[in-house]
């Protein structure tokens, strides 16, 4: 059995990573979204809150599962028996950033390799940290993020008069 993690804050999970996580469970067995818990940003959604939306935003691929971690995403993806690591990539500035990752990552551990999967083009713009932007001014983010999300932010922004 083939399986890969997919890791990050998902600080929200966004359609854009919907969209990676549906495209990596084509490709492996298993997918398993790890939800990084101490992130070096500012974070809108504790852990748990972050699996939870991640969970219900996925819950229609059988083959894809959430838990959260912590330490090194390697040592994260052995304990979970994956042989790849799956990335998005939305423009080339992402592509340096994860270039080196994915290197380093190499160096930790070489039977672990970094799949890459390009964004689709219409989430090429899209990132957690912009989507919460548009969001606390006021915006419609309905079509970039799954439903569970989208309630959860509206609950957690303060409403705009």
């Amino acid at each position: 059995m083939t399986i890969a993690v997919y890791p990050g804050s998902f600080d929200p999970i966004t359609n854009g990573h919907i969209d990676i996580a549906l495209r990596a469970a084509r490709l492996f067995d298993q997918v398993i979204i790890g939800v990084y818990d101490t992130p070096s940003k500012n974070l809108m959604f504790n852990t748990k809150e972050r699996v939870e939306l991640a969970r219900q935003s996925v819950a229609q691929i059988t083959n894809v599962d959430v838990r959260p971690f912590t330490g090194l995403t390697v040592e994260f993806a052995r304990q979970m028996g994956a042989q790849a690591i799956v990335r998005g990539l939305r423009a080339v500035t992402d592509f340096e950033n994860e270039f080196e990752m994915a290197m380093m990552n190499r160096k930790l551990d070489p039977d672990c390799d970094v799949v890459c999967l390009m964004t689709n083009i219409k989430y090429s713009f899209l990132s957690s940290s912009l989507l919460k932007e548009v969001a606390n001014l006021g915006g419609d983010i309905d079509d970039l993020v799954p439903k569970p999300v989208a309630i959860a932010l509206r609950k957690r922004i303060p409403v705009r008069l």
